[in-house]
């Protein structure tokens, strides 16, 4: 008897390997996807701006790294004696303007670079829901009056035109670059259970268009393997909105069995007593176990290295 609804996964035509460039964007589940790819030693970058959910602000970001765009005193604000921008998490709000410019100036120029050799960019949308300031679509609100906002649906249409643009430009940016996209299982249920229905209907219908209209363009199901598949309240966290580590670590499964090339694979799999080992907190600092197991631990990361050289 299958207490779960099977979900499989072909094999992608394009392979993500290890000596690849990938850059993350999107939500909070983006996080997490790059995290496992960074601690397994791939060379990828995740949300430069921050954490991002709506699509169009993570386009916009994108602009930014294209055009290596330079922030001014004029795109930033103050707030609870912090400088902040609307475009940017909060993570890069600073006492003082000049650092909070530089230290957004700096991310987006080596953005830029990290584009332009990259060669896979994976994209998270989180909720089709957004909020307007002075009519602009905010990519944070930082707590500020609810009163100096409009939250909006961003429409589907919007959502695929505005992202049919991009794909064009960053095909000229980066002819290499292929495009991964995912919807966030993730439940914004402070929405409501049925607007955050209607919201992940709308990005699902706009990733598909564009996944159809565009050959370098695919789509990993990440929302249906979490909603879908383990349709558990197990598999969230207390919350019951965010997936648990038993999720994540499920999706990352599904996720290297279908993209991941077989050197990868094979490199993943030699790595893991290693990073194993890595996460090991030994409390008896000093003694001789403790020396011999740091002493095999760095005679397993030489032989790792002859192994895999470009690692």
């Amino acid at each position: 008897m299958n207490f779960i609804l099977p979900f499989p996964l072909k094999k992608f035509i394009h392979q993500v390997n290890i000596k690849q460039a990938i850059l993350l964007m999107g939500s909070c589940f983006a996080e997490e996807i790059g995290a496992k790819l960074e601690e397994r030693k791939f060379n990828a970058v995740i949300n430069p701006h921050g954490i991002l959910y709506n699509p169009i602000s993570i386009c916009n970001a994108l602009t930014d790294y294209i055009e290596n765009k330079k922030y001014t005193k004029e795109d930033i604000f103050p707030h609870d004696e912090l400088w902040r921008s609307f475009n940017h998490h909060s993570k890069f709000a600073d006492t003082d303007a000049d650092v909070c410019i530089e230290n957004i100036n700096h991310r987006i120029s080596q953005t830029h670079q990290q584009l332009k050799e990259a060669n896979w960019l994976l994209i998270t949308f989180g909720s089709a829901f957004a909020y307007t300031h002075n009519k602009q679509i905010v990519a944070n609100c930082h707590k500020l009056p609810s009163s100096q906002f409009e939250k909006i649906l961003i429409p589907k249409q919007q959502i695929s035109d505005t992202w049919q643009k991009q794909l064009a430009t960053l095909k000229e940016f980066n002819p290499q670059l292929t495009i991964l996209f995912t919807v966030s299982p993730v439940r914004y249920v402070r929405d409501g259970v049925i607007e955050n229905n209607r919201s992940k209907g709308i990005l699902l219908d706009a990733v598909h268009t564009l996944t159809e209209q565009n050959t370098n363009c695919f789509y990993f199901p990440a929302y249906e393997i979490v909603i879908d598949e383990l349709r558990d309240y197990r598999f969230f966290k207390e919350d019951l909105v965010h997936p648990n580590h038993l999720a994540i670590n499920y999706v990352w499964q599904k996720f290297t069995d279908a993209l991941c090339d077989e050197e990868t694979k094979n490199f993943m799999t030699d790595y893991e007593p290693i990073l194993k080992s890595l996460r090991h907190r030994d409390l008896r600092e000093g003694t001789t176990a403790t020396l011999k197991f740091k002493k095999q631990l760095e005679e397993k990361q030489v032989a790792l290295k002859k192994k895999y050289p470009f690692v």
